[in-house]
């Protein structure tokens, strides 16, 4: 897709409630119904990381399977979830970060995929990098491919998977590859978990004066080992400088609470910001002259 003119943008990011549906074609009706809360709201719509994995209690073969029966049941419907979240977008004639989902590789490993796609169905992807010590430990879940940046109708955007935005230079990659936007759908059990997103994630848009937007999954799942507590709010942060909040927050929802969150981002705010701030942390940082530190003496 040719690179175009960046327009102002409107974003929907979704505090996803998990819950216990029955198979991928009760999935597939649930995402049709909050897509349908949305409409004529957004340009864009943001789902969290793993959002689907409420399925692999359906779907693995046991009553209540652990964490590997889980995994192996959502990497095996893959195919068919990918097929609704493209059903979806073409219904809606919507844009659509819809989460991520595990899948399988073609070298055979298992990654943690997010799929962008448009209002024609078609997709492209954003592997998460960084694993967290439960996804390499317990679920054997693979670095993915390196950051990249997606071509939309409002400029050039990022996708960092949680814990990916915690890395300022898996984020900075993508900033200076062209993105204004970064989105990073999370799924965090705990609120150290979540405020580690939350804090990375306006320290990203502070140092690359660019937007960070986050969503989580919500509520409590008793019945799924990968999925059994989830804790946030959605929020979207800019640079903290003129133009901007003085904390930098633009959006935010309730916490825990199933929803939506809206926000309209312009691009041309932070074209302006980056020259005409109070700093320049973007424009600084390829000009940190930081050689390895070396004791300091005491006289």
């Amino acid at each position: 897709m040719a690179r175009a003119a960046a327009r102002p943008l409107r974003l929907g990011l979704l505090q996803y409630p998990v819950e216990r549906p029955e198979g991928v074609a009760a999935w597939a009706a649930k995402l049709d119904r909050w897509i349908a809360g949305a409409e004529g709201r957004a340009d864009l719509l943001v789902l969290p990381e793993y959002a689907c994995v409420e399925l692999g209690a359906a779907l693995a073969p046991t009553a209540m399977p652990d964490e590997a029966a889980e995994l192996a049941a959502m990497v095996g419907a893959a195919e068919a979830v990918l097929a609704a979240m493209r059903e979806a977008a073409r219904r809606h004639r919507v844009w659509l970060l819809a989460g991520s989902l595990p899948v399988r590789a073609g070298d055979g490993r298992v990654v943690n995929r997010a799929p962008l796609l448009d209002p024609e169905g078609r997709l492209a992807f954003q592997d998460k990098r960084m694993m967290t010590r439960f996804e390499r430990e317990r679920w054997g879940i693979s670095a993915g491919a390196p950051p990249a940046v997606f071509d939309t109708p409002w400029g050039r955007i990022g996708v960092s998977i949680c814990y990916d935005v915690e890395f300022p230079k898996h984020v900075r990659a993508q900033v200076e590859a062209g993105a204004w936007l970064v989105l990073a759908p999370a799924c965090t059990d705990t609120m150290h978990g979540f405020n580690r997103v939350r804090i990375a994630a306006q320290a990203r848009a502070m140092e690359n004066q660019c937007y960070v937007a986050i969503t989580p999954t919500v509520g409590e799942a008793p019945w799924s080992a990968a999925l059994d507590v989830n804790r946030g709010f959605a929020g979207v942060f800019g640079p903290v400088d003129r133009g901007f909040p003085e904390d930098g927050v633009l959006a935010r929802g309730a916490l825990d609470a199933p929803g939506w969150v809206f926000c309209t981002l312009d691009p041309a705010r932070i074209a302006a910001v980056r020259e005409g701030g109070a700093v320049r942390n973007h424009r600084d940082w390829p000009h940190q002259p930081f050689p390895p530190p070396l004791p300091a003496e005491f006289a």
